[in-house]
């Protein structure tokens, strides 16, 4: 069976001579002419090879069926029934204990068929391994620098190599000893109505490797968590709109005697007349809902991350991953680092020379990248402050149009369409076509300024990448909701002396929240963000390969196998490059910072987020088997820089709730006054919107505008805020009552954040990290490889003293390994 191809479209003499040094490695090559300039080179790994290497990099292989029984049987089991997958399929090998494989005791493991001993992944990531090593200069040259398949690609020599699929992903393989586990995967993990059904993880990390079965197994895990998350706020909405007639100041909001009778201050300078307070009746009813938080609403999101380490540990044994530690991978040189950096120097470790980037230099490139970084930062914060602009501009438009109430006569939503309404929905749209258009200018600035600083080491160039791509997007998406949950409607003055956003000379008077809060607005900001991304984001992940996989192979899909060869198919595929599930990551966590940072303002967003996974691990994983070629598998025991990330957004969470509850919702307002300003001194909200409502005396104020004075029948108009009334010694300043509540705000967040840190800590030391049952097998293991080796290494022994006694000399057979660097022999495979 072929595990790997080439393709170079002409032939050069670096070309044969890595072919060539390839052959002396052991590995088989078959060369296929297509007559169309382009050549196919099929790399097979015969079982020598296979057991070399994986003596090199200590691959895990069985040598004993695990005797622990399993215990781990749910009560009612039977419930999950209709989830699960046959047993074939979600345990494709049975469970044994794992040591590091041995050549010279090869007897010692468990080794029925070879060909099928080592699994798909294990031997496509020894054959890259060994393709990223070999050499393509002669003996005599010495240029140990020209080597590396890497290399190859860059220059042109080859345009492609990856691992062969082992069948057609719509129908099994002809060849009976081919397991055809494409095939199983798209029939039971990849199409789109098994959404309800468990993911083969197993299978899943024996065709594509550990890396990309660790994402599914995290975005699986975090799906689930959603679910309940999703259930506890369709809860809380649900209860907001069963507890109607709980809703008292709506109700005077509403009422002819109490809202028909409140004149409001105009909302903005010119162009909004004065209205009345009922005129906002609707919308105050459509806010009700919103405004129930639920604490374990929210817990739910922050523990989140604890329970995944307990399911992180238990993949890492299953999957042999106990002992592999990432940092081995420092000692692996990026191909465009060693080509751009001329100069050398010796490595204590290695007692090699290598390519270094002097510190002069690498100082300048960082600074450069700072700089750049910080520069793009800057146009999205402008961006955000042309959206904000924009709304206190385009408000006044909507309430001259609007002023008659146009509306009114459409159903349904005529009432509820108001000038707040009109103006936060278009900047929402605005905000949401600027995010994605700088997101697209972004991701190839992040790409050349990561580039331009030359990381040494894979892993180093993805850290730096995410850093710089997350710090963006955090920007980029959520300045916008920062804004409308911290800053609008803080700091806008009152009647007779309004705040403007750039001076009174721009006459752009800084927008103010309605009776009933910034809230709504926040939630409808949220909303048309955080569903057109998704939206977006699934539509392109799924149509885009499948429009260029069509346009490529559209002539060649009809023809039978033996017209347009499985290479030939893999090759007109679409390439899952380094950077593959980096975008993958990043797509869930900005969308994990949408449910966490401002979940308090909008309780349906996990049921939001839930619709997207379930519909997101199908999409990805049908793009992976049919719309891409097999990606060489790595290893990985973990989500990587992810999980800090994740847990710094979890931590932030916290604090970010806190202040939408106390200073973005009216929730404290409301509490003060029922305990403590309710004139009956009833534990009820009645005259609640007359106590909110400060009053202003317009004289001076009509006298001063345009507005004509004998058209007004009032001289007194309310605002929303705390202060002292006209004629008072005092008037205009606040009044004690907002130091009250500022006070309750401030107490209210302080305990909020130690009860909610409290609990999390509390869980995660009730909580190990690493289960019980695990840490046994893993101990287990452990001690029944000391004991297998020992008691192997005695029989074996005796053998010999045996045969020396009858006079027979012991003939051992030299193991052979292939010439390799120190440091490259004692490292793990990408």
């Amino acid at each position: 069976m072929y595990v790997f191809l080439l393709c170079f479209v002409f032939l050069k003499e670096r070309r044969k001579l890595y072919e060539a040094n390839l052959e002396k490695v052991g590995l088989e090559l078959e060369t296929e002419d297509k007559m169309v300039r382009t050549y196919f080179v099929k790399i097979h790994a015969p079982w020598e090879v296979l057991a070399t290497y994986a003596d090199v990099l200590k691959i895990k292989v069985p040598f004993k069926a695990n005797d622990i029984p399993d215990n781990s049987e749910m009560p009612m089991n039977w419930l999950s029934t209709p989830f699960r997958l046959p047993g074939h399929i979600m345990h494709p090998e049975p469970d044994y204990f794992t040591a590091p494989f041995n050549k010279d005791k090869s007897d010692f493991f468990l080794i029925g068929d070879k060909e099928t001993f080592f699994p798909p992944s294990t031997r496509n990531r020894i054959v890259y391994y060994i393709l990223s090593r070999c050499s393509y200069f002669r003996d005599e040259c010495g240029d140990k620098d020209k080597k590396g398949i890497k290399r190859l690609l860059n220059n042109g020599t080859y345009n492609a190599a990856f691992p062969l699929h082992d069948s057609r992903y719509w129908i099994r393989s002809r060849d009976p000893s081919c397991e055809s586990e494409r095939y199983s995967l798209y029939k039971h993990w990849a199409r789109f109505f098994s959404f309800f059904k468990e993911q083969p993880l197993n299978l899943i990390r024996k065709y594509y490797g550990e890396k990309i079965g660790i994402y599914f197994a995290w975005l699986g895990f975090y799906t689930e968590m959603l679910l309940f998350a999703a259930i506890v706020g369709t809860i809380c909405f649900v209860y907001g709109f069963l507890t109607y007639d709980d809703n008292e100041w709506s109700k005077e909001i509403c009422s002819a005697e109490i809202g028909g009778k409140i004149v409001m201050c105009p909302l903005c300078d010119k162009k909004c007349g004065y209205w009345k307070l009922n005129s906002t009746c609707n919308s105050s009813w459509v806010r009700h809902p919103v405004k129930k938080i639920c604490s374990l609403h929210f817990v739910l999101l922050t523990l989140f991350l604890e329970f995944w380490k307990r399911r992180q540990a238990r993949l890492e044994y299953e999957w042999d991953l106990v002992d592999f530690e990432e940092e081995q991978q420092q000692l692996q040189l990026r191909p465009e680092y060693e080509t751009k950096c001329t100069n050398r120097k010796l490595n204590r470790i290695t007692q090699e020379m290598e390519p270094y980037l002097p510190i002069t230099s690498k100082c300048a490139r960082t600074c450069l990248s700072g700089a750049t970084v910080l520069f793009w930062i800057s146009l999205i914060i402008a961006c955000i402050i042309g959206v904000i602009a924009y709304r206190l501009a385009v408000y006044a438009a909507f309430a001259s149009i609007m002023k008659d109430n146009p509306t009114t006569h459409l159903q349904v939503v005529g009432p509820l369409i108001t000038p707040q309404l009109a103006t936060s929905v278009t900047a929402s749209c605005i905000n949401f076509v600027i995010i994605m258009i700088l997101n697209l200018m972004y991701e190839r600035v992040a790409v050349w300024i990561t580039d331009m600083e030359i990381p040494k080491t894979h892993l180093e160039y993805e850290n730096k990448l995410t850093v710089k791509m997350f710090l963006f997007q955090f920007v980029n998406y959520y300045s916008s909701c920062f804004y409308v949950a911290f800053f609008k409607g803080k700091f806008v003055g009152y009647p007779g002396d309004y705040v403007y956003m750039f001076g009174k000379w721009s006459k752009l008077r800084n927008e103010e929240c309605d009776p009933g809060g910034c809230l709504i607005e926040l939630t409808t900001q949220l909303v048309i963000v955080m569903t057109g991304k998704q939206v977006w984001g699934n539509i392109q992940e799924a149509l885009v390969p499948w429009l260029m996989n069509w346009w490529g192979s559209r002539k060649a899909r009809s023809h039978p196998e033996s017209l347009y060869s499985r290479w030939e198919q893999d090759h007109d595929l679409q390439v899952f490059g380094q950077l593959g599930l980096f975008y993958e990551y990043l797509e869930m966590v900005i969308q994990f910072g949408f449910i966490t940072l401002f979940v308090a303002s909008f309780p349906l967003a996990p049921l939001l987020a839930l619709i997207n996974n379930i519909i997101e691990v199908r999409v990805d994983s049908w793009k992976l088997t049919t719309q891409f070629r097999r990606p060489v598998a790595a290893k990985a025991h973990s989500i990587g820089a992810w999980q800090e990330i994740l847990n710094g957004m979890a931590i932030l969470s916290v604090v970010t709730n806190a202040f939408i509850v106390a200073f973005t919702s009216d929730m404290i307002p409301r509490l003060v006054y029922m305990y403590a300003y309710q004139p009956q001194g009833e534990m009820n909200m009645k005259g609640y919107i007359n106590n909110s409502l400060s009053v202003f005396n317009i004289s001076d104020i009509l006298k001063k505008s345009a507005r004509n004075v004998s058209l007004c029948s009032f001289f007194l108009c309310r605002y929303r805020d705390y202060r002292y009334p006209p004629g008072h010694e005092k008037q205009y300043a606040h009044t004690m009552q907002f130091w009250h509540i500022l006070a309750a705000k401030l107490a209210f967040i302080i305990i909020m954040e130690h009860v909610v840190f409290l609990v999390k800590f509390f869980v995660a030391w009730m909580i190990p990290d690493v289960p019980s049952d695990v840490r046994a097998r893993v101990k287990r293991e452990r001690y029944l490889v000391q004991e297998y080796l020992h008691n192997y290494e005695v029989e074996k022994l005796k053998i010999q003293l045996s045969q020396n006694n009858h006079g027979e000399e012991c003939t051992c057979t030299p193991m052979i390994y292939p010439s390799l660097p120190k440091h490259e022999v004692l490292s793990e495979c990408l």
